[in-house]
This record gives structure tokens, sequence and C-alpha cells, in this order.
């Protein structure tokens, strides 16, 4: 791994271990999820200026008014998701720096991302080249229909807020499979997961999140 993946002093693999202890502190238990944010550079997911606070619990703005995910944030909707026996295909609507991405292609055999904000998502392919992973197909869209085309997944993630959960994502989900999708006014977000099972839909609510806004569209 050259140095830049490395990082040195605020972002050497010191300091990420601090982070992991952290996750873990606050209740993630997954080795595989933990491994994952543990190896995955997150300060090359944001702008250098920032480098130095990458591995702080916390968002950090990427631009054009979006955000990186709180890493515990990452951490606790990718242990979720892969509660689930054998996931190996997954959606993400909302690609942003691409973090959230490489933690998942990290974990699952095949992602499929969808970016709405063109120049978010060219930065984000060349993130996931330098890192080698080349188990991700990108689509530029505004994500709110989902990707009928590659149905079904098993499991959909979505890393920005609607008001109301859409229904044409809840159905690309393959029986079995779950959607985890924060949702609700700005100021009022709750994170929720749904299931699909052979009696109809499950939904849980689980923790207060804020997200940036899903919005439709393309810039």
């Amino acid at each position: 791994m050259n140095q830049r993946l490395m990082g040195i002093g605020m972002t050497s693999q010191r300091t990420r271990l601090r982070l992991i202890q952290r996750l873990r502190e606050k209740g993630i238990s997954s080795e595989k999820v933990l491994d994952a944010m543990c190896h995955v550079p997150r300060h090359i997911f944001v702008d250098e200026a920032l480098a130095s606070r990458a591995y702080e619990d916390t968002a950090l703005p990427i631009g054009l008014g979006q955000t990186i995910s709180q890493p515990f944030i990452v951490a606790r909707m990718t242990e979720i998701l892969m509660q689930t026996d054998s996931v190996k295909k997954v959606l993400e609507i909302g690609t942003g720096s691409g973090y959230q991405t490489a933690i998942l292609a990290s974990l699952v055999e095949q992602v499929y991302t969808i970016e709405r904000i063109q120049s978010l998502q060219s930065k984000a392919r060349q993130r996931l080249r330098e890192l080698k992973l080349k188990n991700v197909r990108f689509k530029f869209d505004d994500g709110i229909m989902g990707w009928p085309e590659q149905a079904e997944y098993d499991v959909i993630i979505v890393t920005a807020a609607p008001t109301n959960i859409p229904s044409d994502l809840l159905a690309q989900v393959k029986m079995g499979g779950r959607l985890i999708i924060p949702a609700g006014e700005d100021g009022q977000q709750t994170l929720h997961l749904l299931e699909k099972t052979e009696e109809g839909i499950t939904q849980h609510q689980l923790d207060a999140v804020q997200f940036v806004p899903l919005l439709g569209g393309t810039v």
C-alpha cells in the first residue's frame, strides 16, 4: 500500500485503531465490519485540508452541500445490513464520497451505487480505483427510482433521507432481503429497517439520525 493510503500522523494506522476502539465502545460488534472500517483509509475520501480529522467520529463536508457520514453511522448501517445471511449483491443510493461504497465493496461480492452529482461520482470512481476495488458498478442518476435493470438486491442502503420511504426501492429488494433507509423531515429523521418476508413487509424504527435530503434530478 502506498504512503498516501497508509497515512501518517493523524491519518496513520494508530489513529485508525483509536477510531475502531471508539466504535466498539459505542456498540459495534461485527468483526467483519470493524476490519473493513480499519482497512479502508477514510482520509482519502475527504479534502486534504480535512484529512487530519478523518478519523474523528463525526460527519465532514465534501462540498456541494454533501457530507461523508459519521463513521459510527456507516458502521451501524453496515452491521445491520450484514446481519442477513449471504449478502452478495447490494444497491447503494447516494455514492457521495465513495467511503460507504468502499466499505461495502470490502464485504460483499457486488455493489451497485447511484449518485446524482456527477463531480462527486467522478471523484468516488477515482478513489475506488486507487483502492483497487473492482466489484463496484456506478450509475449517474437521482436514485429515487433505484436501479431496476439490475434488481433484485439482497440489500438496499440509502445514504440520504427522503420524507417518505420510496416504494420503488422496496420493490427491488429480493424476498428475504432488507432496505435500510433514513426518512423524515429535516431535524426529525429516523433510521428505518424494512424486511421483505413471505408474510409481508416488517418495519423497524432504529436510531434518530441526520442525513442530507434525498433529492431528485441530476447535477
